[in-house]
């Protein structure tokens, strides 16, 4: 068990900030589902989100009681079940909305993608920790690019753009961190823009469809702009105090497509408004300004390099789902953190902040 040393180092306003947006993210699934829900209990949502809530604090807890130091002796086997999971999913996943992502696990749908980029943070904090100050030449890069590389190829090809996004959020998230040459950087960057062109023919159709109606929704009002134009126009409506909760029109009356997950922050705005909205986005604000002076108080290399993985994880996954709900990023099907219902987001985000409330607390050599 932790001692009294330990406990008085955690981060009790990460640990705040967390329980309440996961709270206010179980009414607005509640606000979300319970009309529409196919179940015979209209909170069943509700219910199965708040069960792995718990569990996943009952799983946080006992990583608090483990340094985590001892997540880079792992880092080999880590990388060896991600590869295992995500090419279990090409074997035997279950298809839904056009992708192959999900492992069905008795009543449980499981998606490896998720977990895959917890593992990746670790992985990658344990490759830069050695690098750490000697990026400064391709020959010391490559071997990180690649060992991201394989893991983003196999989640693209699922397909899941998204969470191949967010690989590189991380990645160049860490490497900054990790002191990489700005040059070599810019090269990479501008690499990466010159092959743009090329890798628009490896996208699925409905893929190029949500680029195309990111730029113009009313291409294809009916198909891959429906979600766009629902949302806009639900968040539009909340104006200044919102709806009210469970008094969205949008929402309760099923014109919002996926309303409890990649569209829940439309919810938001048009039950809560632009007041309720923007402190939400105020609480995550926070959240990100902790994970950044974890990263900054960590007591080593691989401390710091795990806290920035896990807030450039967060802060793209904020950017990008804001902005596709309000019409100004394409979609992507990336959740809201701590907010969207899954199982497998929640438990990666909760483990996540596990982690950095597990880097705090041991921020200072404690004696046991």
């Amino acid at each position: 068990m932790l001692n009294q040393r330990l406990l008085r180092n955690l981060d009790f306003v990460l640990i705040g900030i967390t329980a309440l947006l996961v709270v206010i993210s179980l009414v607005v699934i509640g606000s979300a589902t319970h009309i529409n829900n196919p179940s015979e209990d209209r909170y069943w949502f509700v219910q199965r989100q708040g069960l792995f809530a718990l569990a996943n604090i009952l799983i946080v807890f006992l990583m608090l009681n483990f340094d985590y130091k001892s997540l880079e002796r792992f880092s080999g086997f880590l990388y060896v079940l991600n590869m295992v999971m995500l090419l279990a999913v090409m074997f035997v996943g279950q298809s839904a909305l056009g992708a192959q992502r999900w492992i069905q696990i008795g009543p449980i749908s499981l998606q490896p993608s998720e977990f895959s980029k917890i593992i990746m943070i670790v992985v990658l904090a344990q490759i830069l920790d050695k690098r750490m100050g000697k990026l400064n030449t391709f020959k010391e890069i490559i071997p990180v690019f690649i060992y991201v590389g394989i893991p983003f190829v196999l989640v693209l090809k699922q397909p899941d753009l998204g969470t191949s996004l967010v690989f590189l959020a991380i990645l160049f998230g860490m490497l900054f961190v990790a002191g990489i040459s700005l040059r070599h950087l810019a090269v990479i960057v501008g690499g990466g823009l010159a092959f743009m062109p090329i890798f628009w023919h490896f996208l699925k159709d409905y893929q190029k469809k949500r680029l195309t109606v990111f730029i113009d929704p009313n291409v294809d009002p009916l198909g891959s702009g429906y979600h766009i134009i629902q949302s806009k126009i639900a968040i539009g409506s909340g104006m200044l105090f919102g709806k009210g909760l469970f008094n969205g029109t949008q929402s309760q009356l099923n014109f919002l497509p996926e309303n409890h997950t990649d569209f829940i922050f439309a919810v938001i705005g048009e039950e809560l408004g632009f007041i309720g909205a923007s402190i939400i986005l105020l609480l995550y604000l926070v959240l990100l300004y902790r994970g950044i002076k974890i990263a900054g108080a960590a007591r080593d290399n691989f401390g710091t390099l795990l806290a920035t993985g896990i807030t450039s994880m967060i802060a793209f996954h904020l950017l990008v789902n804001v902005g596709m709900t309000a019409g100004i990023m394409p979609v992507t099907g990336i959740p809201l953190p701590l907010m969207s219902y899954g199982v497998s987001a929640l438990t990666t985000n909760l483990v996540s902040i596990g982690i950095l409330l597990n880097i705090y607390m041991r921020r200072q050599k404690i004696l046991f």
